[in-house]
């Protein structure tokens, strides 16, 4: 071989070494650091062919909208998702729920959850993938909230020789009122894990944007249902009747002295009634009326003296009429919610992985809302941090609340959410790592 020849061969295997490593290098998640595996990953999921794939599913998930405990359609949905992916998971597990995983299958372990069912409602939405199914409907997001966990699944998956341990995916059941983050818990499948997230899409921050808070977010909710039993009769002869529905009438304006009389103003405290059901006529005092509401409380305490008034107030009230109360909290059907507390550390740390990816001035400091979440069952169990990722498009008309017939999802959101996942599952095991390396979990495993 030539003198010539052989510098260019020697030439070409140098520059075709230096690309492989510029290539390799480039594709590593913490080749600049940690702090760019946020941007990382949302890039990865703000490509074409990624976007267009979450929404389609998400699309899917949306035209076929299940209960509670019902979700047989969508946990189907997910898990050939994860077959797809090669991630491993447990189904059934809390009825209709699914558990994946990612990473090496041994300890540290962090989990991120997303909520499967819709709501008991029609959609009033024109467009072309309306629900399917009337009177049920995704109301809140959770169509969004599990396509954006799939999408941090694949995200994860693609990188899974980086983890430095495992991620736990938790397809969640029954959030609305059903408790499956209770039934998750009690199963034993979240036993090992650190830490858990999880997101929820909200109308009250712009695209790019997300909110949470240290300490207490959400309030502790209870259900409360009561049966007013009278004597009927003709309603133009009251005095030979007993009349419930005054009874009830008295009993609901009673309520509402709960909290504007006997609770501190600055502890904010919720009692509504929103159903009131009773008589068929228009001339008929009927023999008995239901009513049903909810309370909430930031404290346990606080909880626990608004469920005794609660049931003081209906049956007392009702006994001042000469009517007969009895007080269902239907603690089995709808069981009660703690409040949704965040830990300290964790909400230092979604802000740290938050702001690297959508920059500091993007994270908005919210007050605590007198809503509830579930999510609060994994707080109880392990330490747990749950923040809101905006999707507000400021160029258009604002965007119905949640639980609202007119409620819409922007979609462009869901890189935001499934990279926002992917980065604080991949960044939490990185620094647990990094801040105790000589730790071991080798006893620790699947």
């Amino acid at each position: 071989m030539s003198f010539c020849k052989w510098v260019s061969f020697v030439l070409i295997i140098h520059l075709l070494n230096s690309s492989q490593i510029s290539s390799s290098s480039s594709s590593s998640l913490t080749s600049n650091g940690f702090s760019q595996i946020p941007p990382k990953f949302l890039a990865l999921a703000k490509r074409d062919d990624f976007f267009d794939w979450m929404v389609g599913i998400r699309r899917r998930i949306h035209e076929n909208p299940e209960l509670g405990y019902e979700e047989v359609e969508t946990s189907r949905l997910v898990r050939t998702e994860l077959d797809k992916m090669g991630v491993s998971y447990k189904y059934p597990v809390a009825v209709t729920g699914v558990i994946g995983y990612v990473g090496t299958g041994q300890a540290p372990f962090v989990a991120l959850r997303a909520d499967m069912d819709a709501l008991a409602m029609q959609e009033m939405v024109e467009w072309e993938h309306k629900s399917k199914v009337p009177g049920k409907m995704h109301a809140c997001g959770h169509d969004a909230h599990t396509t954006m966990l799939l999408g941090a699944a694949k995200l994860l998956k693609e990188h899974q020789d980086e983890l430095q341990g495992t991620v736990i995916l938790v397809f969640q059941p029954a959030e609305e009122g059903g408790g499956g983050a209770k039934k998750i818990v009690e199963a034993g499948v979240l036993k090992e894990v650190s830490a858990i997230f999880g997101l929820h899409v909200t109308n009250q921050l712009s695209l790019g944007q997300v909110s949470s808070r240290e300490g207490p977010l959400l309030a502790g909710s209870g259900f409360f249902e009561a049966k007013i039993s009278g004597k009927g009769g003709h309603a133009a002869l009251p005095q030979h009747a007993i009349d419930p529905i005054l009874a009830a009438s008295n009993v609901i304006v009673s309520l509402q002295h709960l909290v504007s009389r006997e609770a501190d103003p600055l502890d904010s405290q919720v009692v509504t009634v929103a159903k009131f059901e009773g008589g068929g006529a228009f001339n008929v005092i009927p023999d008995s009326v239901t009513i049903g509401g909810t309370f909430r409380a930031f404290s346990t305490k606080s909880f626990t003296q608004l469920k005794k008034r609660i049931e003081q107030v209906i049956t007392r009230q009702a006994s001042v009429h000469m009517c007969n109360a009895t007080v269902d909290f239907l603690k089995e059907e709808k069981p009660f919610f703690p409040p949704t507390v965040n830990d300290k550390d964790l909400h230092m740390f979604f802000k740290n992985v938050s702001g690297d990816m959508l920059g500091t001035q993007n994270y908005v400091e919210m007050q605590p809302l007198m809503g509830s979440e579930d999510f609060s069952f994994y707080q109880e169990a392990m330490p747990g941090h749950f923040s809101f990722v905006g999707m507000q498009n400021e160029a258009h008309s604002p965007m119905a609340s949640p639980h609202s017939p007119y409620f819409e999802v922007n979609e462009d959101l869901l890189p935001y959410g499934a990279s926002l996942h992917a980065s604080m599952a991949t960044r939490y095991l990185l620094d647990l790592k990094t801040s105790s390396p000589n730790k071991s979990y080798q006893k620790d495993e699947l």
